[in-house]
């Protein structure tokens, strides 16, 4: 029956995505059709309902939509262009210092904003413009752009690493925000070397270094939205405020931030809330649908099925690592990774815990390693947004990837084969 169900569950899910079906929709279908095959069709539909309704019946939940408005608020705030000046001092005397100021740019918003889809328009809209102006080709500066977006998905505050603690079973948010510092970073980095050789061999120019008391207006300018996360994570970890309470936090602060910034009006308001309202429907569906499809691979016992059979193939600590980050990569290029958290944590956490590992280093694994799709063809979120402002074709700049490819898969086995990147911090804080 197992193997039966395993076979009926994915196969029409993989039909239903084949022939263009919304991803909700396909875990739903796919998940019903399954359960038809254990019990009568009106105690399928009910508990169907029942679990779908219980999917979202969490507190924590909350936080989502909080810091889904708090991006978006921030993102029509004024806030983007403070932190590309604050950027550029950081990193105004490298070559190619346009691209790193991108880097960084991408690395602070997106931490700010969590979406590495607001992160690459906002910084590519700003970005682009300038680095053509100094001669940079259009194809360098878009892929250092879609590189770097997916780092506000690992640097806190970051609802994939909410819903990683949901679906994980109630994980600590505190612990995972603190452990996805040092991760974020070190893709930053890999980039900014990577976008380093590229500035060195087209012999992309340094920029124009400002005053001190430049440096010091444009740092004031930025302290105050660097601050938010100071508040925000630092309430969190301390055990202020909940994650829930802390969103909420975030919410206020952007809009008193954002009408001192003179940036936002009460007429953007109701444009601000539609859009949160949709992304959120759209995560709270995915949600729902997600808990059902983990229902049924807990009823039938795919999970553990799953698990014996990769057990089987290896034993070996580092080859059942390598063959989950395979799948997970691969998984990550056709499917977004908010469903695929929902999906693959109750799989893969069980193997996971057989091996020992600690569900933070987990956590970090599976989202960095799907955050990596974002980058990549063919429902790369960051790609398509990136290409779009920078104005070049989604095939022009597959080429100019690779090499940034290359490198965060590198530090993707790092940070799942050296469990101290992930547990660092959240060990030193006690978490």
């Amino acid at each position: 029956m197992t193997i039966t169900a395993g076979i009926v569950l994915f196969g029409v899910f993989f039909a239903l995505l084949f022939f263009g079906a919304p991803i909700a929709l396909a875990i739903i279908l796919s998940s019903v059709v399954t359960f038809l095959l254990i019990l009568p069709f009106d105690v399928t539909i009910l508990t169907a309902a029942q679990r779908m309704a219980t999917g979202i019946d969490d507190f924590t939940m909350l936080a989502i939509p909080l810091f889904v408005l708090a991006g978006i608020i921030m993102n029509n705030g004024g806030i983007a262009f403070r932190l590309v000046n604050f950027a550029k001092v950081l990193v105004g005397r490298l070559p190619g210092s346009l691209a790193h100021t991108n880097v960084v740019g991408n690395m602070l918003f997106g931490s700010i904003s969590g979406s590495s889809v607001a992160s690459a328009a906002a910084m590519g809209r700003i970005m682009t413009p300038m680095q053509t102006n100094h001669g940079y080709e259009r194809t360098y500066s878009a892929a250092v752009n879609i590189a770097s977006a997916p780092t506000g998905l690992i640097i806190p505050p970051s609802s994939i690493i909410i819903i990683y603690s949901l679906a994980s079973g109630g994980t600590s948010i505190a612990a995972l925000f603190m452990a996805g510092y040092i991760p974020g970073l070190l893709w930053g980095i890999a980039v900014m070397t990577v976008a380093y050789f590229g500035a060195k061999k087209a012999g992309y120019p340094v920029s124009e270094i400002p005053s001190w008391r430049d440096r010091l207006y444009i740092v004031a300018q930025a302290l105050p939205s660097l601050f938010l996360i100071i508040v925000v994570i630092g309430g969190i970890v301390a055990g202020v405020f909940t994650a829930t309470e802390g969103a909420a936090v975030a919410v206020i602060y952007a809009v008193v931030l954002s009408m001192i910034y003179k940036s936002l009006k009460i007429k953007d308001f109701p444009a601000i809330f539609k859009e949160t309202i949709e992304i959120t429907g759209m995560i709270l569906f995915l949600i729902t649908a997600s808990a059902l499809f983990s229902l049924v691979m807990s009823y039938t016992g795919l999970p553990e099925a799953l698990s014996n059979a990769l057990l089987s193939v290896t034993e070996s600590y580092i080859g059942l690592i390598l063959i989950m980050l395979l799948i997970l990569i691969v998984i990550g290029t056709f499917m977004d990774i908010t469903p695929a958290v929902l999906i693959f944590t109750p799989i893969f956490l069980p193997i996971s815990q057989e091996l020992g590992i600690d569900p933070i280093h987990f956590g970090m694994t599976i989202c960095f390693a799907l955050c990596i799709g974002n980058m990549t063809p063919p429902v790369g979120s960051a790609l398509f947004v990136g290409a779009s402002v920078a104005d070049v074709k989604i095939e022009q700049v597959i080429k100019p990837l690779l090499p940034y490819f290359g490198a965060v898969i590198l530090v993707l086995l790092l940070v799942a084969l050296i469990p101290q990147i992930s547990l660092f911090l959240p060990n030193l804080l006690g978490l």
